[in-house]
């Protein structure tokens, strides 16, 4: 691998174009394949998709929707949105065609891009939009889909005219109703322009520009966090080291070969490396790992400390969401304080506030919300939903959470989530960690089912491990495990047995699918 990063540089050039032009031999990416690509490569082939889109009809304010996997294509096309002032909508693929037509009518997209892995869903999306077939290109084939390579066959390399910085326009999971677009403005500013924000942004974490860093992408690029870090990563001068279908000693491999110093995880890809055997993990060496920062789900405390006893001090970790942020801790912070999610952001706010609107006291639970200043947005088209999760000029995405004495933030769970048995409040996440704590666990959800008298009782669904006999004993097991762990009124009453627990690649649960069937026959259901 080729890094000609100078460390000693006082005034390094910070941004994706400008490094590009000024080394354009310098590695910009690892393809989930292996191949290595430079600088100056991924920068000729995004000039030549802006010119190529721009020549069929994409403007200013434009929008460009994708359904493609972690690669290269995926980066080509971001850098190329980042520079012409478009919005790329990065959508999910594990979305089927009429959920992912929604998403290409709905934020208004001048081209829809697929992958030849998704064709099915793609075609039955294409179906469906209001887009002609000529706007609709793939990489591979795709019925009806004009091939991705002519966009850009024949145009100049050279960078377009009229620069300046577009935006990714994520959708929400839409796990409770339609998802929607967390749109924000365009600023106007020159493309280079955002580079110092993603110096300060991965500052927070420790990161420095240039040095020796490598950063490795296991999860995918749709995800609004994996993005914002791989494209902070290239912006700074870090080589980044994609992954496709991410595998626990898969990653291992990469630490160890490229000698990576940074990452975007979730807690679901911590339990599945804590559960290989010890002479795997002993195989290769991640003391290179310095930042590994993790977000998207709660982190149950106990693996997040076996993970630290395992790769040092390097897991970070961050509370934010698509909307903004968000707070970050340090793993000395986080060592001193078990189980925060640490202080705001410089440039964020934090209140708790009660039923009635009012900021909680320390300690106290409450709903969680954040102001990020510099990060203002709008749900598109949804004047409505924008309004309703505001207060004073604060956000909320429904969680619950507490302020301590000294600041820190701590999460319970998610609003929704939270099961009331009795007119007890009762937090799911903290059940569902010491599940994950039992080696014969591979994966957790729980969850409140009716009851007669006390509204709610606590339903555990668990994966258990392969290999693990799924049953009775196992049950017994995992009850007398959580009850040493948990008061009694804490305890799932029963538990059921799954072999795929519906969450996807981010780690995010998709919980109603497991609890709707409970509730089917109720008049009302939470």
């Amino acid at each position: 691998m080729t890094n000609t990063a100078d460390a000693t540089d006082t005034a390094p050039t910070l941004g994706f174009w400008r490094l590009a032009q000024e080394q354009p031999d310098r590695l910009a990416v690892v393809d989930p394949d292996g191949t290595e690509v430079t600088y100056g490569e991924l920068l000729a082939w995004s000039n030549r998709i802006v010119h190529g889109l721009r020549a069929r009809g994409v403007t200013h304010g434009g929008g460009v929707a994708v359904v493609m996997p972690n690669g290269i294509e995926m980066l080509a096309l971001y850098f190329a949105a980042l520079q012409a002032g478009w919005y790329l909508t990065p959508i999910n693929h594990h979305l089927v065609g009429p959920e992912i037509a929604f998403i290409v009518d709905d934020s208004e997209a001048d081209v829809f891009i697929g992958h030849e892995r998704f064709a099915d869903a793609c075609e039955a999306a294409a179906r469906e939009i209001s887009l002609d077939r000529d706007h609709c290109f793939a990489t591979g084939k795709v019925g009806g889909f004009s091939p991705f390579d002519e966009i850009a066959a024949g145009q100049p390399a050279t960078l377009p005219g009229e620069r300046d910085g577009g935006q990714a326009m994520h959708y929400t999971s839409g796990t409770t109703g339609k998802p929607k677009g967390v749109r924000r403005k365009l600023t106007g500013a020159d493309s280079d322009a955002a580079a110092p924000g993603s110096q300060y942004f991965l500052g927070m974490f420790g990161i420095a520009p240039y040095d020796d860093n490598v950063h490795i992408c296991g999860s995918p690029l749709y995800h609004t966090a994996v993005l914002a870090f791989v494209g902070a990563s290239l912006h700074v001068g870090h080589p980044v080291v994609l992954m496709d279908r991410w595998t626990p000693e898969a990653m291992l491999a990469l630490i160890d070969k490229y000698r990576v110093t940074s990452s975007h995880m979730v807690p679901t890809q911590f339990h599945r490396l804590l559960a290989l055997p010890d002479d795997v993990k002993a195989r290769y060496d991640v003391t290179s790992t310095r930042s590994m920062v993790h977000a998207a789900a709660p982190c149950p405390v106990e693996i997040k400390q076996r993970m630290l006893d395992w790769w040092g001090p390097s897991i970070w970790e961050y509370y934010a969401a698509t909307e903004g942020g968000g707070t970050v801790v340090s793993p000395e912070q986080w060592l001193a304080k078990p189980g925060t999610v640490g202080l705001p952001w410089p440039s964020s706010e934090i209140r708790i506030l009660d039923d009635e609107d009012q900021d909680a006291p320390a300690n106290v639970p409450g709903t969680v919300y954040m102001k990020l200043a510099t990060a203002d947005f709008e749900y598109f088209k949804d004047k409505a939903k924008t309004d309703a999760n505001r207060k004073a000029g604060f956000f909320t995405v429904g969680d619950i959470g507490y302020l301590d004495d000294d600041g820190y933030l701590f999460l319970n769970d998610r609003k929704s989530d939270m099961i009331i048995s009795g007119g007890v409040n009762i937090y799911p996440a903290e059940i569902e960690g010491a599940f994950l704590t039992h080696p014969k666990v591979a994966d957790a959800a729980v969850f409140g089912i009716p009851h007669p008298d006390w509204g709610e009782e606590i339903k555990a669904v668990v994966e258990a491990a392969p290999g693990v006999e799924a049953g009775d004993e196992l049950t017994a097991e995992l009850l007398a495990h959580v009850g040493e762990r948990l008061a009694k009124f804490k305890l799932p009453k029963t538990i059921d047995y799954t072999t795929d627990m519906p969450r996807d690649p981010n780690g995010k649960l998709y919980k109603r699918k497991l609890r709707d069937p409970y509730w089917a026959n109720r008049d009302t259901a939470i």
